[in-house]
């Protein structure tokens, strides 16, 4: 029998969430993602140390550091798409998490910087956290044919919106959601149980039931069982020492998602605008208190690529 990473892909479509090639290479994934804290990890390993400096080069002594960034993502993003068919993500500066026109002004300039090197833009990603800001400037960046995943996403209320808003992906993220639940109840879940795979399973269904074009895209998981718990969901992305689990065992991987199954949902049907939307976020402790966490802890990685960035000038 295959092993379970061959059997997900049967059902799902496997992402690496990795800044990582050699572990892109070994998973054969279809697209792969960054984010800062990825980049910044990949960054600080010798291997691509290259990278590092070849970003520093290219913008020249007296470009501005956030410029030094986004060449620095958009080096990584182009590696990777050497190796994976599909789409890379790239994020924005989560320091622009609400400020919807920065958002596009930098997401236009990472788009800018993968067309020069002979990118399309369907190829790529942009992805903003899922602030009302950062989803209403995804919602513009659809339209002018810019493909975004919408990260830090831990509600039902910003799923919604972003399907309203036509944003191409989401990123809802399940081990940081289990994480918050676990350290508030004291309790441990069973995956079937797992507050985080329920979320996604929710917003999976409710999106096949009304017939929303949104892809779902399973994020920052725990342990294996989560994955598992998601088959079938349209793409799950997943760090290498799980997608090594995975390969490692040939135990039969059942589909627990489809959209079959989601015409049976029994949610009705919602809408958002900014004054529900915010309401709902601040009614959900979880959400709330993890957007807010993730955003922080992007912010502060890319706080420490600048001072790595710095310190490359200075060499």
């Amino acid at each position: 029998m295959p092993n379970q990473l061959e059997q997900l892909k049967q059902f799902t479509k496997v992402v690496a969430d990795t800044g990582d090639f050699s572990s892109i290479k070994q998973f054969t994934p279809r697209d792969a993602t960054t984010n800062p804290s990825l980049i910044l990890k990949a960054a600080g390993m010798s291997d691509y140390g290259y990278l590092v400096d070849k970003a520093v080069i290219d913008s020249g002594a007296n470009a501005p550091l956030g410029a030094v960034i986004d060449r620095l993502l958009v080096l990584f993003g182009l590696e990777i798409l050497k190796i994976v068919p599909g789409r890379v993500s790239t994020e924005v500066d989560a320091r622009l998490s609400f400020d919807r026109e920065a958002t596009l002004v930098k997401a236009k300039e990472i788009i800018g910087l993968y067309a020069a090197s002979g990118i399309p833009r369907e190829r790529i990603l942009i992805k903003i956290a899922s602030t009302w800001e950062g989803i209403k400037a995804a919602e513009a960046l659809e339209k002018e044919g810019i493909h975004c995943n919408l990260t830090l996403l831990f509600s039902f209320a910003q799923a919604v919106a972003c399907a309203e808003s036509g944003v191409q992906l989401i990123s809802p993220f399940v081990g940081r959601i289990l994480d918050w639940y676990k350290k508030s109840t004291g309790k441990d879940y069973a995956p079937s149980e797992d507050p985080g795979v329920r979320s996604v399973a929710a917003i999976y269904s409710y999106y096949k039931k009304f017939g929303y074009r949104t892809e779902v895209m399973g994020a920052s998981f725990r342990n294996k069982g989560e994955i598992l718990e998601l088959a079938g969901c349209d793409l799950l992305t997943i760090a290498p020492p799980l997608l090594a689990e995975l390969a490692a065992s040939s135990d039969p991987v059942a589909r627990k998602l489809s959209p079959a199954d989601a015409a049976n949902d029994t949610q009705a049907k919602v809408s958002f605008d900014e004054k529900s939307f915010r309401f709902a976020l601040n009614e959900d402790a979880m959400a709330t208190e993890k957007t807010a966490e993730g955003i922080r802890t992007f912010s502060a990685d890319i706080v420490k690529l600048e001072q790595l960035l710095v310190k490359k000038r200075g060499a």
